[in-house]
C-alpha cells in the first residue's frame, strides 16, 4: 500500500461522504442570488468531488515518478474512477437532475471499457488511455460540477450550459467506448478454443 494507492483509496473514501452530502433529507441552508438559489451541502458535496477527480492524475503521476506502478493500483484506480462518477451520477439522477438515460450511456460505457480492460490485463496487454478517454474524462468532470453546482454562473443569462455539458459528456462517452472496442477488437478472441 504505497502513496499513490493510498490517494486512490482516499478517493472511494471520499464517495459515500459526497452521496451522504447530496442525498441526506437534511434541510440545509441556501443561498440566494437573485434567481439563482444552492444549498450549503450541495457546495460541500461539489468541492469534495472537484477534489476527489483531481486525485486521479495526481496518484497515477505519483505511481509513474516513483515507480510505485503496481497490480493492486491498476486494479484500484479505473474502480475508483468508476465509483466516483457512477456514485454521483446516481444521485444527481435521484435529485432530478440529470436524464437517467445520459447516466445509464455512461455507467454501460465505464463498465463495458473497464471489463475490456480487464481482460486485456488477463492476456497480458495493457490498454493506453485515448485522446478521446482522455476528452470523456474531462467532460464528465465538467458536466458533473456544473449539475452539482446548480448551472453557475450560467443561469444569470438563462444559458443551459449543464444541459447541454450532460449531452456532449453522453456524446463523447459513447464514441470514446466504441473507439476502445474497435481499437482493441484483438482482445476479445470468440473463436472456439480447444479445453
Amino acid at each position: 500500500m504505497n502513496l499513490a494507492n493510498r490517494i486512490t483509496v482516499a478517493r472511494i473514501l471520499l464517495v459515500p461522504i459526497i452521496m451522504f452530502f447530496l442525498l441526506i433529507k437534511v434541510k440545509f441552508p441556501h443561498i440566494r442570488i437573485e434567481e439563482f438559489s444552492i444549498t450549503y451541502n450541495q457546495i460541500i458535496a461539489a468541492l469534495i468531488f472537484i477534489i476527489a477527480a483531481s486525485t486521479d492524475s495526481l496518484d497515477g503521476y505519483i505511481a509513474r515518478k516513483r515507480k510505485l506502478v503496481t497490480n493492486l493500483g491498476k486494479l484500484l484506480d479505473p474502480l475508483a474512477d468508476k465509483l466516483l462518477v457512477t456514485a454521483v451520477l446516481v444521485s444527481l439522477v435521484e435529485m432530478d437532475k440529470v436524464d437517467a438515460w445520459i447516466v445509464i450511456v455512461i455507467i454501460s460505457r465505464e463498465w463495458a471499457v473497464t471489463g475490456l480492460r480487464q481482460i486485456a490485463l488477463l492476456e497480458g496487454t495493457v490498454m493506453a488511455a485515448s485522446k478521446w478517454g482522455k476528452a470523456k474524462t474531462a467532460a464528465q468532470i465538467t458536466a458533473i460540477i456544473a449539475l452539482l453546482i446548480n448551472n453557475f454562473p450560467f443561469t444569470f443569462i438563462d444559458f443551459p450550459f449543464d444541459v447541454i455539458a450532460s449531452w456532449v459528456a453522453a456524446i463523447i462517452t459513447m464514441y470514446s467506448g466504441i473507439e476502445y472496442f474497435v481499437k482493441n477488437k484483438h482482445v476479445i478472441d470468440f473463436s472456439e478454443k480447444s479445453q
